[in-house]
């Protein structure tokens, strides 16, 4: 029927929009994000809105996750398992590692379930399906603003932290990280379609990725292990928490293996996402 509408329909009748499915494995239309700008700003609105809806504290959740989150890190491995922190303030490396990893883990569960949460939406209506997914991905840069507050008070007690000029790189940490978020949970979100298991699971998976990654030890702490070494690095995140640690603290492992490693994994996956959400 669509097809007969198309021929006896064409453009020069007045017909403006032509709305067909896509199958091909590379339809894509990048340029959908920027004409429906307004439907991403509004799903971040209704996301954020439905999020703390009917909660007492609110917002200041933002604020009590990563704080609780860090403080559990700093007593628990910290204080009982005496891990090593590379000579910072436990409390400062912990919150380092987990101001970056919450912002991955978000973005990569926020957008993952887009498809299950929204699956009466895109049943009553049309509208392009990628502006949705970033309409999901969206994380709060408050948390960022509290590791800042706590690092100009032990910069203040001259606890030996220091920016260096690895900070110049943060704004491309934080674009990769988005965008390794952005891929890893359109993959997830295009497979749940088909396997609702995915959904449940990627939660502990986010779970079991963050152990395997130095949130809440130094990637300097596996020098007498190589080959467990060998497996952190190959895990894309290691190379961005690194770098953050590297710029706020001064200490941290960067090797041009683990950049050039984390960028095109980040890229595959991106790609990959993109290619799977368009074809499914």
């Amino acid at each position: 029927m669509a097809e007969n509408l198309q021929t006896t329909r064409p453009a020069d009748e007045g017909w403006t929009t032509v709305i067909r499915p896509k199958t091909g494995w590379f339809d894509i239309d990048l340029q959908e994000l920027w004409r429906y700008r307004d439907l991403i700003i509004m799903f971040v609105k209704r996301n954020f809105t439905v999020l703390y809806k009917q909660t007492i504290l609110g917002p200041a959740w933002i604020i009590l996750n990563p704080l609780i989150t860090t403080v559990i890190f700093n007593v628990v491995f910290g204080g009982m398992a005496n891990m090593p922190t590379d000579g910072v303030p436990g409390f400062l490396f912990y919150m380092a590692g987990n101001t970056v990893w919450t912002f991955f883990a978000n973005c990569v569960n926020n957008t993952a379930n887009t498809f299950v949460t929204n699956s009466q939406i895109f049943g009553k209506v049309y509208f392009p399906r990628l502006p949705n997914k970033a309409g999901t991905h969206h994380c709060d840069g408050i948390q960022a603003v509290m590791y800042l507050i706590f690092w100009v008070y032990f910069f203040a007690t001259g606890s030996g932290v220091t920016f260096t000029l690895w900070v110049l790189a943060v704004p491309f940490v934080v674009l990769e990280v988005m965008l390794l978020g952005l891929g890893v949970g359109i993959i997830v979100s295009s497979l749940t379609t088909k396997y609702r298991d995915l959904a449940i699971a990627v939660g502990f998976g986010v779970q079991l990725w963050m152990y395997a990654s130095p949130v809440v030890y130094p990637l300097s702490m596996l020098d007498n292990s190589p080959r467990l070494r060998v497996l952190v690095q190959l895990n894309p995140m290691t190379s961005p928490i690194e770098i953050f640690r590297m710029a706020t603290l001064g200490t941290g492992t960067v090797t041009t293996f683990g950049i050039v490693y984390s960028l095109i994994f980040t890229a595959a996956a991106l790609v990959l996402g993109v290619v799977l959400f368009s074809r499914i």
